[in-house]
């Protein structure tokens, strides 16, 4: 992906000005939801590091396979973002993809918890 291509999370920024200062580690996503759109994009660059990194050391598995076989992501929709308190959010999102060229939609409900001035992603609930 060129880094002034549009990021693949749809916030309508560049990738550089986007997601990229995440995944290099010169920046810590502000907001579960940033954090969320970071993780979208790492899943559609197969970046298993900052998904690993990202994920709450309590509930990150042990080995995580993302290309095989290969999913191609299509988008992500946010249906909605919000704080329980500090340090707990819920993002509810859908994400379109295709695999052995069927389309198919994930919907999610993804739990958030921030600790040490961080997001990190807990688990989810699918629709």
């Amino acid at each position: 992906m060129h880094q002034s291509e549009a990021c693949h999370c749809g916030s309508n920024r560049s990738f550089d000005q986007c997601c990229l200062p995440y995944h290099l580690g010169v920046a810590i996503p502000p907001t579960a939801e940033a954090l969320m759109r970071s993780r979208y994009t790492a899943y559609v660059l197969a970046n298993v590091v900052y998904l690993k990194a990202t994920w709450h050391a309590n509930t990150v598995p042990q080995k995580l396979q993302l290309n095989e076989p290969r999913t191609q992501w299509l988008g992500l929709t946010i249906q909605r973002s919000e704080n329980s308190d500090a340090e707990h959010a819920q993002v509810e999102f859908v994400a379109r993809y295709k695999l052995n060229g069927r389309a198919h939609r994930l919907h999610e409900v993804s739990r958030f918890i921030r600790e040490d001035g961080r997001w990190y992603y807990l688990d989810g609930q699918f629709d």
